[in-house]
């Protein structure tokens, strides 16, 4: 599918259904990115932060209108294509809620890179219409230079935060791979795109691989921020 665009790649069904999967995941997971970022930013302890997580929040709605957008392009409902992710995700940011400011610059930071990774490699999978969206609001909001100032700077004023915020990344690690291969575990369309794409000589062994490409990448994260993986 790689290198048709949306009109050739949409006349396979169970691709279509896939991409549909996979938008209404990724505009689920930006609506609640935004929610959060927005809470978050009640715990800042500046108004100079406080205007900066409302930014990225305003940031990550604006990605989440563009796939609404694109969802309802394509003939798809955007409500009903978020809604079967609502309940992984929702239960995800349950069990990871930050109990303070460091926490949750780091979950925003790790945990939305983890994810931001997993739906980079699907994009390689992806027609060229879909893939442009897809890397287009996978864009980096300014967390990433944001969080790894703040971290880096709370750990160099106490040590002792540092390990604290190792094992809270950690845990954030553990279960944001595990709700990526639950979402593409209980889709079809969506695994079979992944695992079952044998003429793109994709294979189980092509998923290990790019969970460990993920790994890699959090290891480098940590590293920026000053912490062990």
């Amino acid at each position: 599918m790689a290198s048709q665009d949306w009109a050739q790649a949409s006349a396979e069904p169970t691709y279509r259904a896939a991409v549909i999967d996979l938008l209404g995941a990724l505009a689920y997971g930006e609506l609640a990115a935004f929610e959060r970022l927005a809470e978050d930013a009640k715990l800042a302890p500046t108004l100079a932060d406080k205007a900066e997580l409302a930014s990225m929040a305003s940031a990550e709605f604006q990605h989440f209108e563009r796939l609404r957008q694109r969802l309802a392009a394509i003939d798809a409902e955007p409500t009903a294509s978020m809604e079967p992710f609502a309940a992984a995700l929702d239960e995800f940011h349950r069990q990871t809620a930050p109990s303070d400011w460091l926490e949750g610059l780091i979950k925003a930071y790790v945990g939305d890179s983890i994810a931001s990774d997993f739906y980079r490699e699907v994009a390689a999978r992806l027609d060229s219409d879909t893939r442009a969206l897809v890397l287009g609001v996978l864009d980096d909001t300014g967390h990433s230079s944001f969080a790894v100032e703040k971290v880096r700077a709370a750990i160099e004023a106490d040590p002792r935060v540092g390990g604290r915020l190792a094992l809270w990344a950690r845990r954030l690690m553990g279960e944001a791979l595990s709700q990526a291969q639950r979402v593409v575990a209980d889709r079809d369309a969506l695994s079979t795109m992944l695992v079952g794409g044998v003429a793109d000589g994709f294979d189980l062994a092509e998923v290990g691989r790019m969970f460990s490409r993920i790994t890699e990448a959090h290891t480098k994260r940590m590293a920026a921020l000053g912490l062990a993986a």
